[in-house]
């Protein structure tokens, strides 16, 4: 089966996720300080230099996972791309990522805090630590003002700016969102957006995308098109 070009509508924020096709360090190894800190600086001079608004970041042993507004529909295959040249260079020989990234369009206002706690919250998830914020290759501790040492990558989203009047207060209110965590409905749509590469919104945004986006925004209904029976007299 061919591949589906990159899903890519202007302004719409992304949800990335590309795995490496060797994890940094094993699971019950110490954990790759080193290579995570080098990966970082990486990421911060190709996001400077790269068109997109980056809203959150991850880092783990095993995978990159990204929300940003690309700014054309390169933006990001770029960013990715120049990473993985960079890995291949300096830390592994050969192939650096599983395949192709994943990405899955976000509804701004429904959905971007949603995916942004899902993104923060993976290395509790996934029981690299026990709180998102104590992480210290992610964007958590920034948004919920544990400290402020990445806030140069970040360019935080309206949908994060317009829960609170000062940043102390967006920053409270973040935490609380990010304590609750999501519910399994909330997980279960974006993580089949991101691994099918659709639409993460509801019905009127994506009737509203449809038009701009650069290919069709969710699966084709299973089977064959039912046969339009003929009238009869």
């Amino acid at each position: 089966m061919a591949r589906l070009p990159r899903l890519y509508a202007p302004q719409i924020p992304q949800l990335v996720q590309a795995e490496f096709a060797y994890p940094l360090a094993a699971v019950n190894d110490p954990t790759p300080v080193a290579q995570l800190d080098q990966l970082l600086e990486w990421l911060r001079q190709d996001v400077r230099s790269s068109p997109l608004a980056l809203h959150g970041w991850l880092l783990l042993n095993d995978r990159i996972t990204l929300l940003a507004t690309p700014a054309d529909a390169q933006s990001i295959s770029r960013l990715i791309q120049g990473l993985g040249r960079r890995m291949a260079a300096a830390m592994r020989h050969g192939r650096v990522f599983t395949g192709r990234y994943r990405s899955a369009l976000i509804e701004p206002g429904q959905w971007l805090l949603p995916a942004l706690i899902w993104l923060e919250s993976l290395p509790v998830q996934l029981h690299y630590v026990d709180k998102a914020e104590n992480w210290p290759w992610s964007s958590a501790a920034g948004h919920t003002g544990l400290h402020t040492r990445h806030d140069a990558l970040l360019t935080d989203h309206d949908d994060y700016w317009q829960d609170g009047n000062t940043p102390f207060a967006r920053q409270a209110r973040y935490r609380e969102r990010l304590g609750h965590g999501l519910t399994a409905g909330q997980s279960r749509r974006i993580q089949q957006a991101l691994f099918g590469q659709w639409v993460l919104g509801e019905a009127d945004f994506l009737a509203r995308v449809a038009s701009r986006a650069t290919r069709r925004i969710a699966p084709a209904p299973r089977g064959r098109p039912r046969k339009v029976q003929p009238e009869t007299a």
